[in-house]
């Protein structure tokens, strides 16, 4: 999917770049679809992280052992004192550098590189490509613009080759980022998702391990949402309940999604 998810990624900084350039003094300071962030943190989140990516900081004399979450709430810290155009600017200095550097991890021998991210397991470093498809479709759709996010702006309508690498990366973060989520597990899903982006997965315990196939074999029941609502309930911004029908075996899928909480 990196490939998709590097188009997929490009496709939202574009739209980023022109929304964050149109906002003005009382948008910046609107309370945003991310819970204690404003709409400047949630912009400085995103240039801190491309930051990073193109220009990392020094390593810490001693390793942190934070979960990301922790690890994003302090790169946008220091940022809470900066002013509006400081942080646009950053963010416009480093994100069409930031795709560069994304473009460059999927050529060999860092395509299939495997790397830690914090606590939300091991990849390939191609699929940051994925990450961020993910992370600026998420912020950009959910959190900064209506009607789940404060800002009002027209942006094009979303189609497959936008969403299908942000759903992509959570179902492949999904088996790493909750250590024991597999415990919640006591047969086979079936997740149906329609829209663009959409498709079906097979979501069922392996061992210790959660593995999910697409298109594969019957289930013990089927749980049906839009894709676009994935992401606001699969993140826990919206409660699954509103969003998604269950056929079948209902209390499988009701212990799982109730412990879903996909970074």
């Amino acid at each position: 999917m990196s490939r998709e998810g590097l188009a997929s990624a490009a496709r939202s900084v574009d739209e980023v770049k022109t929304v964050v350039a149109s906002l003005t003094d009382d948008e910046w300071s609107l309370p945003s679809g991310c819970v204690g962030w404003t709409v400047k943190d949630l912009v400085a989140h995103m240039s801190s992280n491309f930051k990073e990516v193109v220009e990392p900081s020094p390593p810490p004399s001693e390793p942190l052992d934070l979960p990301a979450e922790r690890v994003m709430d302090l790169l946008v810290e220091p940022r809470k004192d900066w002013s509006n155009a400081e942080v646009r600017d950053e963010y416009l200095k480093y994100c069409d550098g930031a795709v560069g550097v994304l473009a460059a991890l999927q050529d060999e021998p860092l395509a299939s590189t495997v790397i830690p991210l914090a606590d939300l397991g091991h990849y390939p470093m191609n699929q940051l490509a994925d990450a961020f498809a993910f992370d600026h479709y998420c912020h950009l759709r959910i959190d900064l613009l209506q009607p789940t996010g404060p800002v009002a702006r027209g942006l094009p309508a979303v189609d497959d080759d936008l969403v299908a690498p942000a759903v992509g990366w959570m179902l492949t973060g999904l088996p790493q980022m909750q250590p024991g989520l597999e415990q919640q597990l006591d047969g086979s899903i079936r997740l149906a998702l329609l829209g663009a982006g959409g498709g079906s997965w097979r979501i069922a315990r392996d061992g210790d391990a959660i593995s999910i196939t697409a298109d594969a074999g019957p289930a013990d029941v089927t749980v049906t949402s839009g894709a676009h609502d994935f992401v606001l309930w699969g993140t826990k911004r919206t409660e699954w309940r509103d969003a998604c029908t269950i056929e079948g075996d209902a209390p499988i899928a009701e212990k799982f999604l109730d412990a879903l909480n996909i970074v």
